[in-house]
Parts: structure tokens; sequence; C-alpha cells
């Protein structure tokens, strides 16, 4: 589909969207990024990759990668509190392992991989460069990362602890990175908001989220579409 038709698509949807849900939009939109990504590895507990997906609609971080090498994604809804909807979630399912897949794709996109460890005296949080797209990878609460992944990642991020335990819950974790480097993002001069096609994208995904029967209304859209270029080209070819 071509950028003007998604236009005429995006404004056919608006007229089903609340006066509300449309300001919504145009809000958030401007706060959506993709220098930041997040990658989760074989994440199985619900209750934490809800809240994940919860943190990352709420500081504006719009992909999350999910390897599933060993245990299926699952996401609790009322945790999750319907962030899912607004974000694009990607994954990596139909390798023996996906970690190095993932981070071949993500790497092709641009992005540095940061493994997220304690165990690796690298940089803390705060000494993170954003100069690159990061795409920031954390593990389970009982095993951590892979060795595969520690092993392949372009460098390694640790969250200071000054206490007993060894390590935070991965929700934390996220939450705590994610707000720390967005806010850091913002009050800098990188360019890290999305691009107008990367916007309409997204806008036109909101809607079909948004709008019953979505599917039904695009496709006798696009038939009007088609109708409307065949009358077109007919009167001019005569």
């Amino acid at each position: 589909m071509d950028r003007q038709t998604k236009q005429r698509l995006f404004k056919f949807f608006a007229e089903y969207l609340t006066d509300r849900r449309k300001e919504l939009f145009n809000k958030i939109i401007q706060y959506r990024t993709r220098h930041l990504t997040v990658v989760l590895e074989d994440i199985f507990q619900p209750h934490n990759a809800s809240a994940v997906l919860r943190s990352c609609d709420l500081t504006g971080v719009q992909d999350v990668h999910i390897i599933e090498n060993k245990n299926n994604y699952e996401v609790n809804p009322d945790v999750a509190m319907g962030s899912f909807k607004w974000l694009n979630l990607y994954k990596y399912n139909e390798q023996e392992n996906n970690t190095l897949d993932t981070f071949d794709k993500l790497r092709k996109q641009g992005y540095k991989i940061i493994a997220t460890t304690p165990h690796k005296n690298d940089m803390l949080l705060d000494e993170l460069p954003l100069d690159n797209k990061l795409a920031l990878v954390y593990g389970t609460e009982l095993t951590g990362l892979s060795d595969i992944a520690i092993e392949n990642a372009d460098g390694y991020m640790r969250i200071p602890m000054y206490g007993f335990t060894e390590s935070y819950n991965i929700s934390v974790s996220v939450a705590i990175t994610l707000y720390t480097l967005t806010e850091k993002l913002r009050k800098s001069n990188i360019n890290w908001q999305l691009n107008d096609d990367e916007k309409l994208d997204i806008l036109l995904e909101w809607a079909r989220r948004s709008i019953k029967k979505s599917d039904i209304l695009e496709k006798e859209f696009l038939e009007r579409e088609d109708l409307n270029n065949y009358n077109t080209n007919l009167n001019l070819s005569k």
C-alpha cells in the first residue's frame, strides 16, 4: 500500500474514532521511539511479561522483540492494562536457537546489542551512551540471560545496587532502565523520534485496533479505491 493510500485509509478510519481518541493518538505518537528497543529472552512469567509491556508503552518504546527458545511468552491482560494493543511485538521462535537470529536482524536495523546483566562490569546505566540505536536484552529472573546472548552482545549494562539481593526483578529493571534512558533521550539533541512513514504506519495500526470490524471496513475501502483507480485510468485512456 503506497503512502497516499495509507493517508486516505487513516482519514477514513478517523471517521470512526472519537475526537478524544484522535487527540490522544496525535499526542502520543510524538513521544514514540525506535531509538531504543527491548528484547526479552525466554521470559515466561505472565506477570513480568505483562509489566514489561506496560513500561514500554508508558516510556514511549514502540517495539518489543520476544525470543522463545524454551518458553512461550504469555501476557496477563490485567497487568498489561491493554498496553500490548499499542506496541509492535515481534516473536522469534522458528530456529533451534533464536537468540542469534534476533541479534542478527536487529543489527541489520542499526541496533547495538546491550546485554543487561549484573555480572559484567562494563558500564552503569547512567554511563550508557545513546548515540547509536540500542537493543536492551533481558533474561529470565531465575537464570538471567543465556551464555549465547552474553557472548554475542556488543556491550553490557548494569543498574547500580546497594543491597543484599543479587538483582532487580526484571519488570522493575526494565522500568528503571527505560525511564532513565528515554528521559535522557528527550533532553538530548539526538534524533530519537519516528519518521513520518513510521508514524503513519503506527497510527493506522492503532486505528485498526480501536475500531470494531476494522478488517471489513478496510477491505471495503480498498475495493472502492481499486474501483476509483480503474475508472480514472479508463477515463485517461479515452
